[in-house]
């Protein structure tokens, strides 16, 4: 590659990286602790009242523009033209916040509960049923082996305080308690917050280490060393199935997950269906009432559906059937590089903020010597010998008649009687 074209390139993502940095969707779609109040002040049973601040698109967009007039014919450009796209929509989702547009232009960035996953059949909410018939099965059952005491944010600020600098020294984030907060936790290459109210056991610990340290801050923090491709380091919406997919899988390969960590996946794509079929905030906030019997989750959980788009149902905020969705996708391609002897692509996944898609631009830039080397890896990418292994075997499942294997085990187990668990409790 010549020097003109690779400082052509540099400067294109420096444009889209301080273009992506104006879009900052999930701050901007925040809610006051004041509604939450007032909610229920009202005895839970009136619609939430929003205003959201008013969005200026134009800086976003001159600089969508400018990039698009450097842009030329390469597969290189192609990438560069798909971050510029995501950008570009993700201005469009926060001028209509509030509107029932808002709708379209979530499912554009991060996809809808029945939209086809790559196989053209099955979709985020088949995947969400599907779990949730199978937890159905087992309620109950983790909760015999959960440990008496709740942690506190306090504690788990503490335990990720010395996760952080074990795994990533001087460029360790800071970790805070704070009170008010969009999720239980969230992550960024400078600092971790964790929400104040919130309560987490020995799981949640380990889940929120691998998902949030061990995943975006690590791609945070290795797109951040990638000064010759900038929007490495943004965290657009047009990374977030990618990044949230890899994160959730990190809980997987770690043991990490657990039943109710999964039901809560599973809900959030159910519920976001509800509300796209015209569920209001209300029906939603009573649907994880009945799952939690939590009021203060229940309305937490209906404000992720429900926030930047219409509380009176038909337009919801889709981000948070990626998981699932983004899960699958990961796992899939993982599998890929095993069956296909591709494990060099593997450190790819962790060089900065990226889509699946990306992958064989990505190549090929760190060919040309532009994309480095990713700096950090969690333990479980780092040292690969479990997980190829573990990756091989779930390829040749994948070639298995599982239907017909599973119903041998049912009619195996069929006359089994129950056995009494709280005897190999520890």
């Amino acid at each position: 590659m010549s020097k003109s074209s690779s400082e052509r390139i540099t400067r294109v993502c420096k444009i889209l990286y301080s273009a992506a940095r104006r879009t900052r969707i999930l701050s901007h779609l925040g809610w006051h602790s004041s509604v939450r109040e007032s909610f229920f002040e009202a005895g839970a049973k009136e619609l939430p009242v929003l205003k959201y601040p008013a969005y200026n698109a134009a800086p976003v967009l001159a600089e969508i523009e400018q990039a698009r007039a450097l842009l030329q014919g390469s597969s290189i450009d192609h990438w560069l033209e798909r971050q510029a796209n995501a950008i570009h929509t993700s201005a469009q989702l926060l001028l209509n916040t509030g509107k029932p547009e808002f709708f379209d232009y979530s499912r554009r960035l991060y996809g809808a509960p029945d939209d086809p996953l790559l196989d053209g059949k099955s979709t985020s909410l088949t995947l969400a049923n599907s779990f949730d018939k199978a937890l159905d099965g087992l309620s109950g059952f983790d909760q015999r082996f959960l440990p008496d005491k709740a942690i506190s944010s306090d504690d788990l600020a503490s335990f990720m305080h010395k996760a952080v600098v074990e795994l990533f020294g001087d460029d360790a984030p800071t970790v805070s308690v704070v009170d008010e907060l969009s999720a239980n936790a969230l992550a960024g290459s400078e600092r971790i917050r964790i929400r104040r109210a919130a309560d987490f056991n020995d799981k949640d610990i380990a889940q929120l280490i691998h998902h949030e340290a061990g995943i975006h801050v690590a791609t945070s923090l290795n797109g951040k060393y990638q000064t010759l491709l900038p929007i490495l380091g943004a965290s657009h919406a047009g990374t977030t199935r990618a990044q949230e997919g890899l994160a959730v899988f990190s809980e997987f390969i770690t043991g990490s997950m657990d039943l109710e960590r999964l039901r809560r996946l599973a809900d959030r794509t159910i519920a976001i269906k509800m509300s796209a079929d015209g569920a209001d905030f209300l029906q939603v906030y009573q649907f994880f009432l009945e799952r939690t019997e939590d009021e203060i989750q229940a309305f937490e959980n209906a404000r992720r559906v429900f926030r930047g788009g219409v509380v009176s149902g038909g337009a919801p905020f889709t981000k948070d059937i990626v998981y699932l969705d983004g899960l699958i996708r990961v796992h899939n391609f993982l599998r890929t590089l095993v069956s296909q002897g591709r494990p060099d692509c593997l450190p790819l996944l962790f060089c900065g903020k990226l889509d699946l898609e990306d992958i064989p631009v990505l190549a090929e830039l760190s060919q040309a010597g532009l994309c480095h080397h990713p700096r950090y890896l969690p333990a479980w990418a780092s040292d690969m010998r479990f997980l190829l292994s573990y990756l091989a075997y779930s390829a040749f499942l994948n070639t298995t008649d599982l239907q017909a294997v599973g119903l041998h085990y049912e009619q195996l187990l069929r006359d089994a009687p129950l056995v009494e668990l709280d005897s190999f409790k520890n």
